[in-house]
């Protein structure tokens, strides 16, 4: 029996199949979901999460979020989700190495400080993703 990928944007449901197998980038490390698998809830670090359908993987950059886990459903709730092939490498790489400068000039205490850190993760996973293509 597959499993029910979802995953879901604040602002769109960016994916809905079945699939044989999901890769997640949990907060503590990495982690896979086959059918059959424990319920969970795992909170998520911005990464690359791959799902397999028939020996076929398939790549998204995805931010910050949590995913749940349950009666072989994998609903995953994420800041962003961008296909592999939607991400640009070169773009990807420019844009990270400019938010890691902008990031560089701040201090730890300054009040935009979290908001730049997360967009430089999100940023990194992009770039990772696109190099993996």
């Amino acid at each position: 029996m597959p499993l029910s990928l979802e995953i879901v944007t604040p602002e769109q449901r960016a994916l809905t199949t079945q699939c044989d197998e999901v890769r997640l980038p949990g907060v503590d490390g990495g982690f896979g979901i086959r059918p059959g698998h424990t319920p969970l809830v795992a909170a998520l670090a911005p990464g690359e999460l791959v799902y397999v359908t028939g020996g076929t993987e398939h790549r998204y950059a995805v931010g910050e979020g949590f995913s749940e886990v349950s009666n072989d459903r994998v609903r995953v709730l994420v800041e962003e989700a961008v296909r592999a092939d939607q991400i640009d490498p070169g773009r990807a790489e420019s844009e990270l190495k400019s938010l890691q400068q902008r990031l560089s000039s701040m201090r730890p205490e300054d009040p935009a400080y979290e908001a730049n850190r997360a967009q430089v993760e999100r940023a990194a996973a992009r770039a990772f993703v696109a190099g993996r293509r």
